[in-house]
This record gives C-alpha cells, sequence and structure tokens, in this order.
C-alpha cells in the first residue's frame, strides 16, 4: 500500500510574498566595528563636554572659575567653545544631542555584529542621520575657527568620529544600491571608500593650520 505525504505550507512563503518582501541587508563585521568604534567615540567626547559644560554652569553659581582640563592655551581653549552662544545652537547643549545620536550609532553597530539585517528606508535614514551629523559638524568647524577663534580637541573627535561614519554608511549604500549611482562611483567606494574621509579631515586639518599659522609656527 502506497503512502502519500501531505505537506504543509501554511508556514512558508508562497512565490508572491517573496516577491513583494523588501530586501534586507546587513553589513560585514568590520563594518559593524567601525560603527561601534567611531559611535563609541563621540559619544566619549559627547560625555566629557557634557560634564565640563556641567562644571561650569557650577562654578558660575557659585562665583567660582572652572577650567575645562583641555584648555591648554588660547587658541586649544574648550572653555571658549563652552560658553559660546553656538555650543547650545538647539536651545540646550549640544553634547546632550551627541549623547543620543551616538548612543543610536552603537547600537547599530551592535546589531550588524549580531547579523541584523535592515531594509532599504532604514539605511537611508541612517544615511540621512551621517549626513545631519556632518553638516552640523561643517557648522561647527566654520564657526570655531572663524567666529568663536578657539578650537576644542573633544568637538574635534567628534567631528573625526562623523565624517568617518558618514562617508562608510555613504559608501555602504552606494555599493548595495541603495543610493542610485553610475558604476564607477561603486567601483570606487568598493576599493577606495578610505581616501573620502582622510581627504575631508585632511582639509580640515589644513584649515585649522592656516587659521593660527602664526601660533602654531611662534
Amino acid at each position: 500500500m502506497s503512502k502519500t505525504t501531505v505537506k504543509d505550507v501554511s508556514t512558508e512563503p508562497g512565490p508572491e510574498r517573496a516577491a513583494d518582501a523588501p530586501r534586507t541587508v546587513g553589513g560585514s563585521r568590520a563594518f559593524a566595528l567601525l560603527l561601534v568604534i567611531t559611535g563609541a567615540a563621540g559619544l566619549l567626547a559627547a560625555w566629557v563636554i557634557t560634564i565640563d559644560k556641567f562644571k561650569l554652569l557650577e562654578a558660575k553659581v557659585e562665583g567660582k572659575t572652572f577650567t575645562p582640563g583641555c584648555s591648554l592655551n588660547p587658541v586649544v581653549s574648550c572653555g571658549s567653545v563652552m560658553e559660546s552662544k553656538q555650543a547650545a545652537a538647539f536651545g540646550f547643549p549640544n553634547p546632550m544631542l551627541g549623547l543620543v545620536c551616538y548612543g543610536i550609532v552603537i547600537c547599530v553597530g551592535v546589531s550588524l555584529l549580531a547579523r541584523a539585517r535592515f531594509p532599504r528606508w532604514y539605511w537611508l535614514t541612517f544615511n540621512f542621520g551621517t549626513l545631519f551629523g556632518v553638516a552640523f559638524c561643517t557648522w561647527l568647524q566654520f564657526q570655531s575657527l572663524y567666529r568663536i577663534n578657539a578650537l576644542c580637541l573633544w568637538c574635534s573627535l567628534a567631528w573625526v568620529a562623523t565624517i568617518t561614519m558618514f562617508w562608510y554608511v555613504t559608501s555602504f549604500n552606494i555599493r548595495n544600491d541603495f543610493l542610485p549611482s553610475p558604476r564607477w562611483l561603486k567601483s570606487f567606494f568598493g576599493e577606495f571608500t578610505w581616501v573620502m574621509p582622510v581627504l575631508h579631515i585632511g582639509i580640515i586639518g589644513m584649515l585649522i593650520l592656516t587659521r593660527w599659522w602664526d601660533f602654531w609656527t611662534s
């Protein structure tokens, strides 16, 4: 007597469902670690600046003077930056925004280490967040160099972290066809992603060097 085997397909996705399902993509271990490291660097900078900001406010209330540890000279003067109006661009201290945003970056990196996969809208939203971060850092760089006339070392660490994560997230989206781009650009980012953050940070370094050239060479 022959037996008829009945296969339960109720839990298997049909062809229509598979076709309609959005493509999800995960990141490599190296990419995940880069997000964790840059996020942690930015979080550290935001944490230290926040603590020093509170100490500055407490000292003012008590009629005392507090000098942050990274205020080394007239140019590298974190205190001057923290006390500027640009340091609270949204009505609250800027590093408090960093505490949230860099924490999100770390969460994304840890999720990728756990082999999480995300759809296109997620990666584009993340990319937009890093773009906002770079744009805000660029504005702060201009204000620091040409309006406040002082440099904050912890802010500089946050700048480097944000620039690095932005270019690598952008490269990731281009290489995975989440951002429309020509073939030569995909090929470039596939081999030379590191060039863009190095070039970007190098330009900022040159601006800092030339802005206070007389001070550095005296």
